[in-house]
């Protein structure tokens, strides 16, 4: 893989930043292309011939470009995961939609959101190089580098291919919801992580994200993987999202219910509706008995002698209301360690959603989950 980062202009850097930076490239000007969207920017002019910019250096052996924002996190060994299941030599644009409805509306439900990043099969970046500059002197009207894209793509007859894994995460608030609940397809990449809460509440933005990339580093294939899973004896519903958070609910609760994100975040017009959502979503309870006792990812390492992770999840803890619920309280617990074998391609079977797990207790303090495994239901 290599990586380049386009500016307008120059900017100043230490001598020694260069050794550990990506390429550093100035763009060509586009003051001579019309632009009349009273809304945006003259700077998507710029952005939006990047693809077309970096083709022309000349590079040997690509297959894909790849394009983000500068706020825009990748797994590396997600995309290419993903970009593999697709013939780099035909024309392929990939990518995914913005999660809030008016944005799609405004700007299109065709086109792949730049924060999220797209992938651009090398064959198509070629085509669309040749008719770019004049393709985009017919689209002055429009406010952003995606959508011009997006519009020289739809000349070329190429449409977009949606991959889930993509994030654009037009939202605000807390992505929590969002994250727990992270559909079973590779996390590819996240994006405006500045726009929201740190994904770790118990640490900065910079050190969650550092946290993250522990799990990442051992497995990125199961990053953000839910299972869900039931302990009947306790009555208890319990959603592992691996590599971030685990939750348990009191009662029993249909998978359908669990999978779906809860709304834990505001759209990006700070709208907090079921409507307001290009996604299905699910509301926050009020009822103090049916909020979820969460547990962050505090260490993970990897068990050599039995080819598996231990993951250890700690308690987050939040002032409790009172319930009155028969049920066993969670609140006793400091720790869950879930035990999970490595697997590259649990997304390439047809599996239901939820897991198959044992529960044991120590102490009353650690809940252990082992042997994580999800499996189909015979019907």
């Amino acid at each position: 893989m290599r990586g380049i980062v386009w500016l307008d202009r120059p900017v100043k850097s230490d001598p020694g930043d260069d050794s550990s930076l990506p390429s550093k490239m100035i763009s060509a000007d586009t003051s001579d292309f019309p632009y009349s969207n009273q809304l945006g920017n003259r700077t998507a002019l710029r952005i939006s011939r990047i693809v077309s910019e970096t083709l022309r250096l000349g590079f040997p052996d690509v297959r894909w470009f790849v394009m983000g924002d500068d706020d825009t996190v990748f797994v590396t060994e997600n995309l290419l995961r993903v970009l593999r299941k697709y013939d780099h030599r035909q024309h392929y644009y990939i990518g995914s939609l913005s999660e809030t409805h008016l944005q799609n509306i405004y700007l299109s439900y065709n086109m792949a959101y730049g924060g999220g990043g797209f992938a651009i099969s090398y064959p198509l970046a070629v085509a669309l190089e040749k008719m770019q500059d004049a393709c985009i002197r017919r689209y002055p009207g429009l406010l952003g580098s995606d959508d011009r894209i997006q519009a020289c793509l739809a000349e070329l007859a190429v449409p977009l291919t949606k991959e889930p894994g993509f994030h654009q995460y037009d939202v605000r608030g807390d992505l929590f919801g969002l994250l727990a609940a992270h559909p079973v397809t590779p996390l590819v990449s996240l994006h405006h992580l500045d726009s929201v809460v740190p994904i770790f509440q118990d640490v900065t933005r910079v050190q969650a994200l550092q946290r993250l990339a522990v799990p990442t580093k051992l497995d990125s294939a199961g990053l953000m993987q839910q299972s869900i899973c039931y302990d009947k004896s306790r009555k208890w519903t319990v959603s592992v999202s691996w590599g971030f958070a685990v939750q348990i609910f009191r009662g029993i609760i249909s998978p359908r219910e669990i999978e779906t994100p809860s709304r834990t975040f505001l759209n990006w017009h700070k709208k907090g509706d079921f409507k307001a959502y290009s996604i299905n979503t699910r509301p926050v309870s009020r009822n103090p008995c049916q909020k979820p006792f969460i547990f962050y990812l505090s260490n993970v390492r990897l068990d050599h002698e039995k080819n598996r992770t231990v993951s250890q999840y700690a308690m987050y803890r939040v002032p409790q209301l009172a319930c009155k619920w028969k049920i066993a309280n969670p609140v006793d617990l400091d720790y869950v360690e879930v035990y999970k074998p490595a697997d590259p391609n649990l997304w390439d079977r047809c599996y239901m959603n939820c897991s198959l797990i044992l529960l044991l207790t120590l102490g009353c303090k650690t809940l252990l989950i082992s042997r994580l495994v999800r499996y189909m239901i015979p019907i």
